[in-house]
């Protein structure tokens, strides 16, 4: 009997759905074609009603689905577990490419957790707390006043009661976990792959070491992975023999990419020079993260591309700012550029600018030449 099933079956996109490995030297494929909704739902009940079978009273089953086919997984699981046996629909949200189809942004897929039974297993897991968080309230202690409210309890001298450490905040049903990038070290080419990392946080939910897992839509294997990388057992069954093949290779010798997102955290991704940035105030532009070249791109282009922008740093000659700009620029194809000085040193007109770059003066630097000036006329007033 199983612990946990964890099921990523066709999405009923009605095609066949193929990749290929990153060298081109191997190609998987399986057929998402269906005649009816009929046909797709009947596929979907016959293995839930076996996987029901085969649970623990305890287990669990994580059904994966999108869009396409998510109210009919929702309709099935209600009949097959009982709609009094749902517990979450987890929204798995990821960061993806631009879309130009006339509609919005595809970013993200639902996994519906139903039990088989009342008394099922289930290990909280914490999460840190959001930056946005008052982290000194939460440690007071509460209690309620006469009128019922929530107030922050308080001993017999009026001082606030603490209420202890606290470990975190208990996992939401909202998960940001990043989509598997084509360079992933982990990426099989495998058509519908998913991160270890989401598959590493459902076993860990629902199930102990020593526990037994069960896909019954393998497909690469990346349950099996995330199961065994955990001290789990696991049973993985898949239609395609190169799917089986595939999953027994990565079994042999997992390979798990970590995530700097899940890591580090969004904030960490964020490292556009803010002081930079505020000098661009009343100007439409987009900020560029991760460019050690760039600061911004304004909406106005030049040629069809977006102009970069670049502030000279603090200790940073003309000169090296104008050299950096001019090499990240020419990498995007961008033939103008704007250099931001803060500093004089050498002065704009002593220094020949690399082919594109367009120098103009901080409006602090400005103020400061203007300054320069009317002190030597006042000197020289004086001298008079």
């Amino acid at each position: 009997m199983f612990d946990l099933a964890y099921l990523d079956p066709p999405f009923f996109t009605r095609r066949k759905q193929t990749l290929a490995t990153r060298d081109r030297s191997k190609q998987f494929s399986f057929d998402d074609r269906w005649r009816s909704i009929s046909e797709y739902a009947t596929f979907l009940f016959d293995r839930l009603v076996e996987i029901h079978r085969v649970l623990k009273p305890t287990g669990s089953i994580f059904f994966h689905c999108d869009k396409t086919a998510s109210y009919i997984a929702r309709l099935l699981l209600d009949d097959v577990f009982g709609e009094q046996r749902f517990q979450s629909e987890i929204i798995w949200t990821y960061k993806r490419w631009s879309n130009a189809a006339r509609k919005l942004l595809p970013a993200h897929q639902t996994i519906l957790f139903y039990t088989k039974g009342r008394d099922f297993k289930f290990n909280k897991l914490l999460t840190d707390y959001s930056p946005t968080t008052n982290v000194d309230q939460i440690l007071q202690r509460r209690s309620r006043d006469s009128a019922n409210k929530s107030v922050y309890a308080r001993d017999k001298n009026g001082k606030i009661v603490f209420a202890g450490a606290k470990r975190g905040v208990p996992l939401s049903d909202v998960w940001e976990i990043p989509f598997l990038n084509p360079k992933a070290n982990e990426r099989t080419g495998y058509p519908t792959q998913k991160p270890i990392v989401l598959l590493e946080r459902i076993v860990r939910l629902a199930t102990d070491e020593g526990d037994l897992v069960l896909d019954p839509f393998c497909g690469s294997g990346t349950t099996l992975v995330a199961a065994s990388l955990l001290g789990r057992s696991a049973i993985g069954i898949d239609i395609s023999k190169e799917a089986v093949e595939l999953t027994r290779q990565r079994l042999a010798e997992p390979v798990k990419t970590d995530s700097n997102l899940l890591k580090n955290g969004v904030d960490s991704y964020r490292n556009a020079d803010d002081e930079a940035l505020s000098l661009l105030n009343g100007i439409p532009h987009t900020p560029v993260q991760r460019n050690k070249g760039i600061d911004a791109l304004l909406e106005a282009t030049f040629k069809g591309i977006p102009i970069p922008v670049r502030v000279q740093r603090h200790g940073e000659t003309i000169g090296e700012a104008a050299c950096a700009l001019h090499k990240a620029a020419c990498s995007k194809n961008a033939e103008r550029m704007i250099l931001i000085a803060t500093a004089d040193r050498p002065t704009l007109l002593e220094m020949e600018m690399p082919g594109g770059v367009i120098p103009v003066s901080a409006p602090a630097l400005s103020i400061t030449k203007i300054l320069r000036k009317m002190n030597e006329e006042e000197a020289a007033i004086n001298r008079l």
